[in-house]
């Protein structure tokens, strides 16, 4: 009876053996996605030819420089600015009720709309067709939330004004 194996010798290949074995995995690779590399290859000439390559090739030799002008652009007081007002207005946002929003977004697209047709008939108005429109219902629920919101605006810029004491 023969005797039970007890070690598992693993090949050893030679450098030359592996970069070999490595080419074969690429030329099979290449074998398989010959489509998808022909598509890249044309869109790598396409890139060279209108000079967008070399553009992109520029661009990563300098990408350091191009990084220190990038931040050295977001750290302007206006793109700060503007940045934290988008955080603040998106904070503001999560806030409100998406249904009223959308209320309020429709009804100005209907007032904008309205007014632009008032404005180009050109008429004046007059005092008692104020006094008539403010019976109106439209008018009146208008009104009524504008006033409101004015007071809403008032009032936190009060708490604001308090808070910076």
């Amino acid at each position: 009876m023969a005797k039970p194996i007890t070690k598992i010798k693993e090949p050893i290949f030679s450098e030359e053996e592996k970069k070999a074995d490595r080419i074969e995995g690429v030329i099979q690779d290449l074998a398989e996605n010959a489509d998808g590399i022909k598509e890249t290859i044309k869109l790598l000439q396409e890139l060279h030819e209108s000079g967008v390559l070399e553009a992109l090739n520029r661009f990563i030799d300098a990408k350091e420089k191009v990084a220190k002008i990038a931040v050295g652009q977001l750290l302007r007081p206006p793109v700060t600015n503007a940045i934290n007002n988008g955080m603040a207005a998106a904070g503001a946002l999560t806030e409100l009720n998406p249904e009223m929003t959308k209320k309020i977004m429709n009804g100005m697209t209907r007032g904008i709309q309205k007014a632009e047709k008032e404005l180009r008939t050109n008429k004046k108005m007059g005092v008692f067709k104020l006094v008539k429109l403010m019976r109106d219902a439209d008018i009146n629920r208008a009104l009524t939330f504008s006033l409101s919101l004015l007071q809403g605006i008032g009032a936190g810029l009060k708490e604001q004004s308090q808070g910076n004491k």
